[in-house]
């Protein structure tokens, strides 16, 4: 009797650490972090700048104290690889500059993209995430793509940043850079305005974290919600859903082809892509026909 239920818990021990071992290929099929075969591009002497938050700290607003957050890894490893791998030079902005604070969550097993790997391996990336520049020191207009990513921390402070929606709207007006987001990233858009004073977002067609992802995870404490806000500022909001909002993936760009935005965790790759492509458009155009 003694010798079956040893064997009994030992089948099922082997049992769980096989289902530990295959869930995060379960959850990908579900449709978090799902693969993306886009084109490729060459894009050598282009350049990318990348945009985080400063705020580590997953508090009720007024509060000081909560579990650690940041940036969400994937949001920031899988466009900058991407980048990377066309050609372009890439530089990794903070609110305030210095180390980017990552969501220690989305560094753990079931949550690590490939991209995200890369950067557990990767010292040049590792030092411009420790040694992130400040915006205020960046001239935006300078760059050819602008992405702003997402995470818990961004609520905290994209959103309420003068210095960055002045800079949005620098490089909107600069002509150059293509901006795009992801998830909470679309937060920095909302207090850009035009040379009228107007809300430049307003009209536009973006996307960005649903409301309905955000209750479902149950983290409503953060001060901005990306549905809720680029409501607010007038956008078009557009999102795509599923059973758990988490699973889901949708990216959008706007009718003026400015803008490319991508709704959650899940949509870095197909963002970064299409910002690539909007790029490429813009280099073919200004070259010309030899």
């Amino acid at each position: 009797m003694k010798k079956k239920v040893v064997i009994v818990f030992g089948v099922l021990a082997v049992s769980a650490a096989a289902v530990g071992l295959l869930l995060p290929t379960i959850l990908q099929n579900l449709g978090l972090h799902p693969p993306y075969e886009g084109p490729t591009f060459d894009l050598p002497g282009k350049r990318a700048l990348l945009i985080t938050t400063s705020h580590g700290v997953l508090n009720a607003p007024g509060e000081t104290e909560g579990d650690p957050t940041g940036v969400a890894a994937s949001e920031l490893t899988d466009p900058y690889y991407d980048f990377v791998d066309a050609g372009m030079t890439v530089d990794v902005a903070s609110i305030k500059g210095g180390p980017v604070p990552i969501d220690p969550q989305t560094l753990g097993f079931l949550t690590r993209t490939p991209a995200t790997e890369r950067y557990l391996e990767d010292p040049v990336l590792q030092a411009k995430v420790e040694n992130s520049l400040r915006i205020d020191d960046v001239d935006f207009t300078q760059y050819d793509g602008v992405f702003l990513a997402g995470g818990w921390g961004a609520a905290y402070d994209l959103g309420y940043s003068d210095v960055l929606a002045t800079k949005v709207s620098e490089a909107y007006y600069g002509g150059k850079p293509v901006l795009g987001s992801v998830c909470h990233g679309a937060l920095g858009f909302i207090r850009a305005r035009t040379r009228n004073g107007n809300l430049l977002i307003a009209g536009r067609k973006m996307t960005g974290v649903t409301d309905k992802q955000i209750r479902e995870l149950g983290i409503e404490v953060t001060p901005q919600h990306p549905e809720t806000e680029l409501r607010k500022a007038g956008v078009l909001f557009e999102g795509a859903t599923a059973f758990r909002d988490v699973f889901a993936t949708h990216v959008v760009i706007d009718d003026e082809r400015r803008f490319v935005t991508g709704q959650n965790q899940n949509s870095g790759h197909e963002t970064a892509h299409e910002m690539m492509a909007l790029i490429a458009q813009k280099t073919a155009s200004t070259d010309g026909p030899e």
